[in-house]
C-alpha cells in the first residue's frame, strides 16, 4: 500500500527539433535526451490496447529490486529534480513537467513521452531516463542504476506566468501522478489530499487480492503558451484489464479534469470500480475514540456525496469500521458523487498538515452510465499514513472477461461540491449515550444529533419546527425532537434521536427534515456499528 506521507513529502539537434515544430528551448536547453520519433494518436492507443488485452499479462521489466530498496524513505527524500531540466521549461504553455524517481516504494517504470506536432503528423519521443536530471548525493544507490531505468511518476508545475504566476513553478505543483494508477490534484485551497484512480480492480471483493494496474506510459501535448489547459494520455495495463486514458486538465482557481478512457477486460472482475477515489478518515466528530491522538479530528474527507439519477442528493458520513464494509448505493444514470472535505474550520484538527484545506473530489458522468451503484468501501485503519476509504461507480453488468468500456467523466478538486443542493446540508453528526441527563443511561441505545444548515431552514417562520422524517434498518427510536442549534446562526437546525438496537449488526439510517410535506434537507444515511461504538464513552 502507498503510503500518503511518503508521496506527499515526496538530446536532440536543433533542426531536428525546428522540422518538428518545437523550439530547442522547450526541451530545457536540450537536457532531456529523447528517443527516436514514431507516430502518435489517441485511436492508435485504443487499439493497442483492445489488442493487448486479447494476450496474457507480461509485466514490465524493473531495474535490480535490490538497488530499489535500498532508495527507501530517507535515501529517496535526498533524491530532488533538477527543474532546470524539466519538460517545457521554458514554453511552450504554461506548466513545466518535472519527473519522480524510482524508489523502494516506486518500483515501477513508467515510460514518458513528448508529442511533437499535431494530428495525422503527431510524433511521440521518448523521454530518457538519466540521472543528471536528478540532483542525488555521491553516495545514493540511485547512481547504480541501468541507464533507461525509466521515471516513477511526474507532476505539473505551476504556471510561470499567467494568475497562478505568484507561487514559484519550481517549488510548486497542482497536480501529480504517482503509484499504479493512482493521481492527485489540489484545489482552490492549495492543498493535495484524497486521491483519484484510473481503476479499481477487486476492492474488498471476498476471496480475492485487490489488483492494482499500472500506468506504464504517458504522453504529454506541447500546449499553446496561453492555455491554463494540458493534455496527457496514458495507457494501463494489469493482470485483469488494459485501458487507454486521455486527460484534459485545466488549472483556474480549482483543478478539472476531463477523463475520456477505453477499457478492455483480460479477466472476469468480480468488483469493477470506475472513477475511483481513495481518502482517508481516521476519527471525526462522530466517534470519538479514548485517548488514540491529541487531535480533535484527522481525515480527508468526512462524507460521501451523492446526487442520484433521480434528483435526491444524499450525504452519508464516513466511518472508521471494526471491520471491513462494503455499502452499495443503487442508481441509474447518476448525476455525480463524490468524497467532501466538508468541514473546513482549522479549530477542529489543530494541526499544522492542514486537513481543513484539504480538496473535495467530484465525478461527474459526461455520457449516462446505467445502471449500477456508487459503492463505498471503508476499511480499518489505525493511523493517518493509510488511505482507507475508496468510493466508486461499480456498473450492474457483470465485468466479464472480452467486455469494453468507454467512458467519459470529469474530476472536479475543489473545496465544495461544483453543484450543491438548494436544500439544507448536513453539516455534522455527533453520537453519544442515549438515554437522559442525570439518569441511569439504558444499555444498547445510542443518542444522535444530526446537524442540518440552509436556506429552507431559514425561511421558517418564528414558532415552527422541521419534521425529522426517520428510518432504519432495524432497532426503534425514542426521543426525536428537533431545534435550532443555539448559536445564534439562522437556518442551522439539529435532529435529536435515540436509538435502540440489540446485537451488533450494522444498522443503516436515513433521515431528512421536512415542513408540511415539503422536503428542506438533503438526505442523511448513516451506517451505524454497534460493535464499533459499544463502550466507548
Amino acid at each position: 500500500m502507498i503510503n500518503r506521507r511518503t508521496f506527499l513529502s515526496s538530446a536532440t539537434a536543433t533542426a531536428a527539433l525546428a522540422a518538428l515544430g518545437i523550439p530547442p528551448e522547450a526541451l530545457a536547453a536540450n537536457r532531456i535526451k529523447l528517443g527516436n520519433p514514431a507516430p502518435f494518436s489517441f485511436d492508435a492507443l485504443i487499439a493497442q490496447a483492445r489488442t493487448a488485452a486479447q494476450s496474457p499479462y507480461k509485466p514490465q521489466n524493473k531495474p535490480p529490486a535490490d538497488i530499489l530498496d535500498k532508495i527507501d524513505y530517507e535515501a529517496h527524500g535526498k533524491i530532488k529534480f533538477n527543474t532546470d531540466a524539466s519538460l517545457f521549461a521554458n514554453g511552450p504553455g504554461q506548466f513545466p513537467v518535472t519527473f519522480f524517481h524510482l524508489g523502494r516504494f516506486f518500483q515501477a517504470p513508467v515510460h514518458m513521452y513528448t508529442l511533437e506536432g499535431a494530428g495525422s503528423n503527431a510524433r511521440a519521443r521518448e523521454i530518457l531516463y538519466d540521472e543528471s536530471y536528478f540532483d542525488m548525493p555521491a553516495d545514493s544507490p540511485a547512481r547504480k542504476l541501468p541507464r533507461g531505468s525509466g521515471f516513477a511518476g511526474f507532476r505539473f508545475q505551476e504556471s510561470r506566468s499567467g494568475d497562478q504566476a505568484k507561487l514559484d513553478w519550481r517549488k510548486n505543483d497542482w497536480v501529480a501522478f504517482l503509484g499504479a494508477s493512482y493521481f492527485r490534484a489540489i484545489g482552490d485551497l492549495y492543498q493535495y489530499g484524497l486521491s483519484a484512480r484510473g481503476i479499481a480492480i477487486d476492492v474488498a471483493q471476498a476471496g480475492k487480492p485487490e489488483e492494482f494496474p499500472n500506468f506504464t506510459h504517458f504522453y504529454f501535448e506541447a500546449p499553446p503558451d496561453k492555455s491554463d489547459t494540458v493534455v496527457v494520455y496514458a495507457v494501463l495495463d494489469g493482470p485483469s484489464i488494459v485501458g487507454a486514458y486521455k486527460f484534459i486538465m485545466r488549472r483556474g482557481a480549482d483543478v478539472v479534469m476531463d477523463v475520456d478512457c477505453a477499457l478492455f477486460l483480460r479477466q472476469d472482475v468480480g468488483r469493477l470500480g470506475i472513477a475511483p477515489a481513495t481518502s482517508m478518515l481516521w476519527y471525526s466528530e462522530a466517534v470519538k475514540g479514548t485517548g488514540a491522538d491529541w487531535r480533535p479530528e484527522v481525515h480527508d474527507s468526512d462524507g460521501l456525496a451523492i446526487w442520484n439519477g433521480n434528483g435526491e442528493h444524499i450525504w452519508r458520513p464516513l466511518n472508521n469500521p471494526a471491520r471491513i464494509t462494503a455499502s452499495a448505493f443503487g442508481d441509474n444514470n447518476p448525476r455525480g458523487f463524490g468524497l467532501l472535505q466538508r468541514d473546513r474550520n482549522f479549530d477542529h484538527y489543530q494541526d499544522g498538515v492542514h486537513y481543513e484545506r484539504r480538496p473535495s473530489l467530484w465525478v461527474e458522468p459526461l455520457d449516462g452510465w446505467g445502471e449500477g451503484s456508487v459503492q463505498l468501501i471503508e476499511i480499518p485503519t489505525d493511523d493517518e499514513i493509510h488511505d482507507n476509504i475508496v468510493a466508486m461507480w461499480v456498473p450492474k453488468a457483470k465485468a466479464a472477461a472480452g467486455s469494453s468500456y468507454r467512458l467519459r467523466y470529469r474530476l472536479h478538486w475543489l473545496k465544495d461540491e461544483p453543484f450543491p443542493s438548494p436544500l439544507a446540508r448536513c453539516v455534522a453528526t455527533r453520537l453519544g449515550n442515549g438515554g437522559q441527563p442525570g439518569q441511569a443511561r439504558p444499555q444498547n441505545v445510542r443518542k444522535f444529533m444530526v446537524e442540518f444548515k440552509g436556506a429552507p431552514l431559514e425561511k421558517l417562520a418564528f414558532g415552527e419546527l422541521p419534521e425529522a422524517v426517520l428510518s432504519s434498518s432495524r432497532g426503534s427510536f425514542s426521543y426525536v425532537f428537533t431545534e435550532a442549534v443555539p448559536n445564534g446562526v439562522a437556518g442551522h437546525w439539529r435532529a435529536q434521536f435515540d436509538l435502540t438496537v440489540d446485537g451488533d449488526d450494522p444498522v443503516d439510517l436515513r433521515l431528512y427534515l421536512r415542513h408540511k410535506n415539503q422536503t428542506l434537507s438533503e438526505t442523511w444515511l448513516y451506517q451505524y456499528q454497534p460493535f464499533k461504538t459499544r463502550g466507548v464513552y
